[in-house]
């Protein structure tokens, strides 16, 4: 049961309404016999118990009459009057149908106040939520929208409200289901209006009437924040930047430069190189340089993937399309990487027929799912990488032309580490602190023989190699200082050929260890106790470690 407590205005105004018509005194109780208001002694004692009352079920005996106020088949308190002193008043047949008319007037009055009570607290709610909210009433027409729906729909609330919703939304199931009696959950809905895609995710709760449904509350979101949302579950993010690519060398640098110069534009990208140079490393520090760094980052590797399913896990596919399939169908990667970046490693795998496809979707930014009709806006940049030869790939038509120069509008190509070997005492240097971290082992150092024995192999893998075998030689190594014993038999049967070069590589000799003793002296400190630990650490005598910081020209 209700308490009548917070309707004491309505309540004292039907009191003194009944008292000046029936020349009566008046006194209001409710269920639990508290006097709410009243005329007379009765006002004087407002939130007292009525001890004098003679409850029998929901029947109430006080006063010379007694009728309920009932709402919903509740009884919420009654009325009850009381001879005036005067003894002037009307029959008691014309008060109790006055009585009882009031009883009805002031349950209708409470009935609106609460209902009142309901909207303003269903508007507050659906004012916070996160999604969209329009309410519409038996009609269809849009009675409430929340600010929410306001952004997402471009419009004001005073543009929005007062419309049929079919004008906003044209052959919305919405209004169908709400005919059939029927609600929905998560369905997927695309609007066109002029120029502009409308692409929601949207869920329809009725409101209860009598006999049919009274209205409906249709909530509904972004597609692009659901694939997020995806997205946030489904993937793990990489939050690479420029500054995790490592190097000085001029080879590096200038591809640095030029990939930062075109991050924040929408342009597509071709990275080209060697198997182990990074390039999804440079894609992801694109992303994340751009203005696009808030939404996905979809990698698809097209070698990866049985050509079978290719398709469908670019392009998501309709419920049915395949034996196989998901009945709700499936949402594919271009969809995910709506907002962001998706990145195709290896294209030159993809087979001819979905090259056709995949430059429809660049020249008219929309995608259609297998087994589907629809056309899904989507707002991607496309980053793509091949280590295979493009060029001849297309003189042999294995890849077709006009995809190659959609794709290359921006071409980077990465250097292999045979062409930047001057940057692997640099990569060296940093793996090794991240495989102290990893490994939990001690922060080790390279021996001048195995920095040479690096300088002078060809790095058929790369950075990804270098990465490889200073892993292995840290997991392989007794002490702190990485030997050739220490290194995987390829490297330590390699043995360097006579070169032309090998003044350079006895300075890249020099400098790394300059290197590896400035490291030393920052970490260990310069006092004399500290060299007698950098010399123990580095496997040297303290004499020749004072030795080469004098020859190296270090200031200690």
């Amino acid at each position: 049961m209700s308490n009548l407590a917070p309707y004491l205005e309505i309540v004292q105004e039907a009191a003194e309404a009944i008292s000046f018509a029936l020349n009566v005194e008046v006194e209001i109780i409710d269920h639990e016999l508290n006097i709410i208001g009243g005329t007379g002694a009765s006002r004087l004692k407002a939130g007292q118990k009525e001890k004098r009352a003679q409850l029998s079920g929901d029947r109430c005996r006080l006063g010379d009459y007694c009728s309920p106020i009932v709402t919903g088949g509740r009884v919420w308190g009654w009325i009850a009057v009381f001879a005036s002193p005067s003894g002037l008043q009307p029959p008691l047949q014309q008060v109790e149908e006055f009585v009882n008319r009031m009883s009805h007037l002031l349950a209708a009055a409470i009935t609106e106040r609460e209902a009142s009570l309901r909207r303003e607290e269903l508007a507050v709610i659906l004012e916070t939520i996160h999604e969209g909210a329009l309410v519409i009433n038996s009609s269809g027409v849009v009675t409430y929208c929340n600010a929410t729906a306001e952004k997402l729909l471009k419009a004001n609330r005073s543009e929005i409200i007062g419309i049929p919703l079919h004008e906003l939304w044209p052959q919305t199931p919405a209004l169908q289901a709400m005919a059939k009696g029927q609600e929905y959950t998560e369905k997927e809905e695309i609007y066109h209006s002029g120029e502009r895609w409308m692409h929601f995710i949207v869920t329809l709760r009725l409101i209860t009437g009598s006999g049919r449904p009274g209205g409906a509350v249709i909530s509904f979101r972004d597609i692009a924040e659901a694939r997020r949302l995806i997205y946030d579950l489904s993937e793990t993010s990489l939050e690479y930047t420029f500054d995790d690519i490592i190097g000085n060398s001029y080879a590096i640098q200038r591809v640095k430069e030029m990939a930062l110069r075109v991050a924040d534009t929408n342009s597509t990208v071709l990275i080209t190189g060697e198997s182990g140079t990074g390039k999804e490393v440079f894609a992801r520090a694109i992303h994340n340089a751009s203005h696009r760094a808030d939404g996905p980052f979809i990698s698809v590797n097209c070698g990866a993937i049985p050509e079978n399913l290719l398709e469908s896990e670019l392009f998501g596919y309709e419920g049915g399309a395949f034996t196989g399939a998901l009945k709700e169908g499936k949402t594919g990667k271009f969809e995910l990487a709506d907002k962001g970046t998706i990145f195709l490693d290896e294209i030159g795998e993809m087979p001819l027929h979905l090259q056709v496809k995949l430059l429809h979707v660049l020249q008219n930014r929309e995608v259609e799912r297998v087994g589907g009709s629809k056309k899904i806006p989507v707002d991607v940049r496309i980053i793509a990488a091949s280590n295979r030869d493009l060029d001849k790939m297309m003189q042999e038509r294995k890849f077709r032309k006009d995809l190659y120069f959609r794709l290359g509008v921006i071409p980077l190509h990465i250097p292999p580490l045979k062409e930047r070997k001057e940057d692997i005492p640099l990569l060296a240097e940093h793996y090794l602190k991240v495989l102290a971290v990893k490994l939990k082992r001690p922060h080790m150092s390279i021996s001048a023989e195995v920095m040479e024995r690096f300088l002078s192999y060809d790095w058929p893998g790369n950075v990804r190699e270098l990465e490889n075998v200073l892993e292995y030689a840290v997991n392989m190594c007794a002490g702190r200082i990485l030997s050739i014993s220490c290194l995987p038999p390829r490297l330590c049967m390699h043995t360097e050929e006579p070169s032309e070069n090998s003044s350079c590589l006895k300075t890249m000799l020099l400098n790394y260890e300059r290197s590896v003793i400035k490291d030393h002296l920052k970490r260990f400190g310069t006092s004399s106790k500290a060299k007698n630990n950098i010399a123990r650490a580095l496997g040297i005598s303290r004499a020749t470690l004072y030795r080469k910081i004098s020859e190296l020209g270090i200031k200690d």
